[in-house]
């Protein structure tokens, strides 16, 4: 099992920053795309940003130039600087990881998410 861990939403005025972050932990091989979702109430949980276990980065337009996605593989961590915040920015985030398993000598890649962290924007 892989547990995803969030940290760092919370209520910050229009035009300030945040940073999440997100911890994964459990038994796995290895840990490949990580990413963040957004969710609004009653829509589809969207990508925000994500990042390979390379280091290359995937970004909405939306937030393209005011968010930056990085990753520490030595701590199995993503972290997304959100700066510039909007009031249209105000969701429930979601962490993301694809992850490689050893199940029977054999690799399965799995889909995790973190519980989410709610993030509000003043205007």
């Amino acid at each position: 099992q892989v547990q995803l861990v969030e940290s760092g939403g919370g209520l910050v005025q229009a035009g300030g920053s945040l940073r999440l972050s997100c911890s994964a932990s459990g038994t796995f091989f290895s840990i490949n795309a990580m990413g963040w979702y957004h969710q609004a109430p009653g829509k589809q949980r969207e990508l925000v940003a994500a990042i390979t276990s390379g280091g290359s980065t995937n970004y909405a337009d939306s937030v393209k130039g005011r968010f930056a996605i990085s990753r520490d593989n030595a701590k199995n961590t993503v972290y997304l600087q959100m700066n510039s915040l909007k009031p249209e920015d105000a969701d429930v985030y979601y962490c993301y990881s694809n992850v490689a398993i050893a199940s029977m000598d054999q690799l399965h890649t799995l889909d995790y998410w973190g519980q989410g962290t709610q993030v509000t924007v003043s205007s």
